[in-house]
């Protein structure tokens, strides 16, 4: 059998498609001088998000909160992985500046894994969404947690802050997980997207997974299926890029053509809203997209 660059350790050479070019501008300026001024973390920059220069133009920024050192060790990330930085009481008032300052409409805030805590974080999420709310009333917000597992009481500290979507990526397939995702669980993901909706009614809930990690179309249909059955209204469907060569390889490059077989197939299945494209990434533009998942809501209960 012909070796794949998955067995020989390999990433094959990156298509005309994914070949971005951060263009320097003055929002990805005055965007940068703010995220510094706040003190704040960013997942587009820990995470080498290619969208960062299209996005950071716009004034679009994701907050990662609770540091920027994760207990976990997933191959797949970009982000440190260490003993974790202290929390921080002041970041949720930061958090909320930014978001007024930014102007924006729709935030999304996400953090690193912190296993270290009691609650996994989940009142710190809670207290940026509070704080949110007080500093940018009218701002809806996006949250994309970690798995909280083996935290009990944590998702119930999250939905009693009401967040307008709540985000948690399954990240790939479950015969993946060892590989990529070690030390969370698939059921447990999945339980957790399902609980969200349960606890805190006429939430959306969304999830994600990546795409060229060695998958088959079948699988990532089983998926599909999966988060449907969970009541998952939203799914993120985007190319894996390696992000140094300590990391997981890519197995292929998937082209556009794929992808937008995977965005019919799950309309078919009933997600209210899909983004499915080489660059897609879980905030990649969050806030049309949730003007686009209100608007689906509202044709289908109408």
């Amino acid at each position: 059998m012909e070796p794949t660059p998955e067995t020989r350790g390999t990433t094959p050479s990156k298509p005309p498609w994914l070949r971005v070019r951060l263009a320097d501008s003055p929002g990805l300026r005055e965007t940068r001088s703010l995220v510094r001024a706040l003190r704040l973390h960013t997942v587009c920059e820990e995470a080498a998000c290619p969208n960062l220069g299209e996005c950071w133009e716009q004034r679009h920024a994701t907050v990662m909160i609770l540091g920027s050192v994760c207990t976990r060790a997933c191959s797949f990330c970009n982000v440190a992985t260490g003993r974790p930085d202290a929390v921080d009481a002041g970041e949720p008032e930061r958090v909320a500046e930014a978001t007024a300052r930014l102007g924006l409409r729709h935030v999304v805030v996400t953090s690193v894994d912190r296993d270290d805590l009691g609650d996994g974080g989940a009142a710190h999420f809670a207290a940026c969404i509070g704080a949110i709310r007080r500093r940018a009333p009218g701002v809806t917000i996006e949250v994309l947690t970690p798995d909280f597992r083996r935290k009990p009481g944590a998702l119930e500290v999250v939905a009693r802050a009401r967040p307008d979507v709540w985000n948690h990526n399954l990240e790939t397939v479950p015969r993946l997980y060892r590989a990529v995702r070690p030390g969370a669980s698939y059921g447990h993901s999945l339980r957790l997207l399902a609980r969200a909706k349960a606890l805190a009614d006429g939430i959306f809930t969304k999830s994600g997974i990546m795409v060229g990690l060695g998958e088959g179309e079948v699988e990532v249909d089983a998926v599909l299926d999966d988060l449907r059955g969970a009541g998952v209204d939203f799914v993120t469907i985007g190319q894996y890029l390696r992000p140094t060569p300590r990391h997981v390889p890519v197995a292929r490059f998937v082209p556009p053509e794929e992808f937008a077989r995977y965005r019919e197939r799950a309309l078919a299945k009933g997600f209210l809203q899909v983004s499915a494209s080489p660059l897609t990434r879980s905030s990649y533009h969050a806030d049309a997209d949730f003007e686009q998942l209100r608007e689906a809501r509202r044709r289908r209960s109408g």
